[in-house]
């Protein structure tokens, strides 16, 4: 924290429908689905200070706050109870979406990667090292357009906690120093367009701003 330096970034996960009333806002039932991961890629990342371009072949860009969670290290088969060493730090957010492009997706059994993984989808904020900010467990999370609150929610409701994200993702993938994890979003998503500012922010790190253009 009020570091100038960059984390560079390996892989980007993102777990799906990790707040029940964002699942239920989605049309899906928060009790019964095993935690499921998709991946953004490293250049996707937009840093702070720099506007979000409007993407192409969308007509619904839809904002999405979240804990991002930055690894030091990594390994596969991490247990729980070591998954917490394994951080470095933690950011503000957002899962930028093509909403329509992905509803196309799901409906046709594809995968996301076009309304998910595409330039600039990823703005993420300072990361502030755990060591200064502790391991974040409960606290609000909160998207505001235009000043206008549009998602509220505690990270105490995360269906997933972040211990046992990294240990479920270890099972499947060697994780790694530079790897960042998208905890989840609450409910209230919702379309942006060109010149709406969009505030990002989870209580006790620096809140991201970013500007559609």
């Amino acid at each position: 924290m009020g570091s100038s330096g960059l984390f560079p970034v390996r892989r980007i996960y993102c777990i799906g429908r990790n707040f029940a009333a964002h699942a239920i806002e989605m049309g899906h039932d928060p009790d019964r689905e095993p935690p499921f991961f998709f991946q953004k890629n490293p250049d996707s990342v937009l840093l702070p200070g720099r506007d979000l371009p409007y993407p192409p072949g969308t007509a619904s860009l839809h904002h999405e706050v979240e804990l991002v969670v930055a690894l030091a290290s990594g390994g596969r088969d991490i247990p729980e109870a070591g998954a917490l060493e394994r951080v470095f730090g933690y950011a503000v957010g957002l899962d930028m979406t093509r909403r329509d492009l992905q509803a196309e997706a799901k409906k046709a059994a594809r995968p996301w990667e076009i309304g998910k993984s595409f330039e600039h989808s990823a703005p993420v904020g300072e990361i502030v090292p755990a060591a200064v900010s502790g391991h974040p467990m409960r606290g609000g999370i909160r998207a505001l357009v235009n000043g206008s609150q549009r998602q509220e929610g505690d990270l105490a409701q995360m269906i997933w906690k972040v211990p046992e994200i990294i240990a479920h993702l270890s099972r499947y993938f060697e994780l790694a120093a530079g790897d960042l994890i998208f905890a989840g979003t609450p409910a209230g998503v919702g379309d942006v367009r060109r010149g709406d500012r969009i505030r990002a922010e989870v209580d006790g790190l620096p809140a991201l701003e970013v500007t559609v253009v």
